[in-house]
């Protein structure tokens, strides 16, 4: 009796967390569709190549007109530029290759004046060994500011000093993200712990679990990692107060090191998320994670879905074919995909997605939402490979911005714009270059992007000829920039496409083609059903009603039975369907 006293009072316990966590979800979030920009890739507007935040700005109406209203920038802040943005000297200060404090402050009101939130990038977890508190915790005085701001030792593991040897035989070891420390021989101390690349010092929230026998290992109550958060509250209280809606929070999930269930990472975001509840109740806090069942719950508004953590994203979107759909080293892929399901040969699978979604998605959608994002600055594009038609760029899109949730745009793939393969590397970029390239304007050498001369372009271009670009779409009714508009307008028409309407697949997951899933809110039913396949296809569904087309591409059907609905779709085709009441 005494035990399920307790799993009552538990589960009451987590209904009132829940609930309560709900109602400090900002409202604007049930309607929000977002735009990521690549600052450096999406107008440059001084001549250099690169692009900038006055660039944003002049751009910021083209923006309106796609129907997003919050834009989510990738890191601003003054950087070593090692690896795009993410290895941060002054979170204080915007990088000069983008402009001033001031070019933000501006490029937000002109945002809001349009009813645009805008979010920044924030690198939690490291900074760069270029920032002035890492040079100062190095230099030796244990009781400066910023000397437990970082993770020293003396003495390491002789695993871990082979995993440094392996490093340095590397061809670029500064590009290598093996092994977990760093030897530096610092007066503070031999090695340091870095998070990503050598240049990118772990910022020390302590460990879960200090060893004993390492008395370097901090706990996450010692006076340096309890200085990190404060010192990461500041941060976000200084863009707050200049009119920031929030951050997207990279690598959210690290912080805390030897955290195996993530628990003491988990209380320190539920801190913060209290904290900004409490002081900034409108802005909003996005990690990447790609757990949401986890990260929700750990105090976050949103979390994504995307190429890593719970499955699903790949099975969707990356191709065998192409890089990120390259199995691993030692990876069995006769235990994993071999087709994605967006595709016209039609031999994907939607099982391992839809199970996982809807796991997540039944866990979490009272508490906050899930992001699944048309693609971003760390994996390919829709235009890759096979899929390379308006055609396929828009039955994806259809997916993208009907789920439940909040989506987000990439710059770029609302115009088709293609994953350059074989891109050198630039700052970091590696395989992730053909993904960052410039936004294409108009056609000509630049694209609109720039006045440089070709050759200081960040990234070269690739219009296809100008058809990859905002001036050969924006009049032309049937191109993807106005499918996609037509998307956007749709979504924030119909409560039931929003981000808290309820989602159920209604067709087999036995039968992948097509995928077709009922949207609901309050007395509004949409159906949306999706074919990327190059093949006609049709499902039998439960008895609904009447059905209305909303938008379509290709060519559906919608035939209302007396106990089944039948949904019929030519090859590469996706449409939205109101029920009628």
């Amino acid at each position: 009796m005494k035990k399920q006293l307790l799993t009552m009072a538990l589960a009451c316990a987590m209904t009132m967390s829940a609930s309560a966590q709900m109602g400090t979800n900002p409202k604007w979030l049930g309607d929000a569709i977002f735009y990521q920009i690549y600052p450096s890739s999406y107008m440059d507007t001084d001549g250099n190549g690169i692009g900038d935040l006055p660039g944003i700005t002049q751009k910021l109406d083209y923006i309106k007109s796609l129907g997003v209203n919050a834009i989510w920038l990738n890191p601003v802040f003054e950087s070593g530029w090692f690896d795009g943005g993410y290895d941060v000297i002054d979170f204080y200060k915007i990088d000069p290759r983008f402009g001033t404090n001031t070019d933000m402050v501006n490029l937000v009101k002109e945002a809001h004046k349009r009813g645009i939130k805008v979010c920044l990038d924030l690198v939690a977890g490291h900074t760069s060994t270029k920032c002035p508190w890492f040079k100062e915790s190095a230099n030796g005085d244990r009781n400066s500011r910023y000397s437990d701001y970082f993770i020293w030792t003396d003495s390491i593991s002789e695993g871990d000093k082979k995993e440094i040897a392996e490093r340095h035989k590397e061809a670029n070891p500064a590009s290598s993200t093996r092994g977990r420390y760093v030897e530096m021989n610092a007066k503070r101390g031999k090695y340091y712990e870095k998070n990503f690349f050598e240049c990118q010092p772990a910022l020390n929230y302590g460990f879960a679990k200090p060893d004993p026998n390492q008395p370097w290992e901090q706990p996450v109550t010692a006076p340096g990692p309890q200085a990190v958060r404060r010192e990461m509250r500041n941060i976000m209280a200084f863009w707050f107060d200049k009119g920031v809606d929030g951050f997207r929070v990279d690598m959210a999930s690290s912080l805390v090191k030897n955290d195996w269930g993530k628990k003491e990472v988990s209380k320190l975001w539920n801190e913060m998320r209290e904290w900004k509840d409490e002081n900034y109740p409108e802005c909003v806090l996005i990690s990447e994670w790609s757990d949401p069942a986890v990260a929700i719950p750990a105090g976050f508004n949103i979390d994504f879905m995307i190429h890593f953590g719970i499955k699903g994203y790949p099975s969707l979107f990356f191709d065998r074919n192409t890089p990120w759909g390259k199995p691993w080293p030692g990876q069995d892929i006769s235990k994993d995909y071999k087709f994605c399901y967006f595709d016209k040969a039609g031999k994907g699978e939607v099982k391992e997605f839809v199970d996982n979604f809807s796991d997540v998605y039944n866990a979490t959608k009272d508490l906050g939402y899930i992001a699944i994002p048309s693609a971003n600055h760390d994996y390919q594009r829709p235009n890759i490979g096979t899929r390379n038609t308006p055609d396929q760029l828009k039955v994806a899109m259809t997916f993208f911005l009907t789920m439940p949730g909040v989506p987000f745009i990439y710059y770029g793939d609302e115009i088709g714009m293609k994953y350059q393969m074989d891109l050198p590397s630039k700052e970091g970029s590696n395989e992730r270059a053909g993904t960052r390239t410039p936004m294409q304007w108009t056609s000509g050498p630049t694209a609109g992007f720039s006045t440089c001369n070709p050759s200081q372009l960040y990234f070269p271009v690739d219009t296809e000829k100008g058809k990859l670009t905002v001036e050969a779409q924006q009049n032309d009714p049937r191109s993807l920039l106005n499918y996609t508009r037509e998307l956007t307008r749709l979504r924030h028409l119909q409560p039931a496409l929003r981000g808290n309407g309820d989602w159920t697949l209604v067709s087999k997951e036995s039968q992948p083609y097509p995928m077709v899933y009922k949207r609901t809110s309050g007395g509004e039913t949409v159906v949306v059903a999706i074919n990327p396949s190059g093949k006609k296809v049709s499902a039998n569904i439960a008895h609904l009603g009447k059905a209305k087309s909303l938008i379509m591409t290709g060519k559906a059907g919608y035939k209302t039975g007396k106990t089944e609905d039948t949904v019929e779709l030519n090859g590469i085709s996706a449409a939205v369907f109101k029920i009628a009441e």
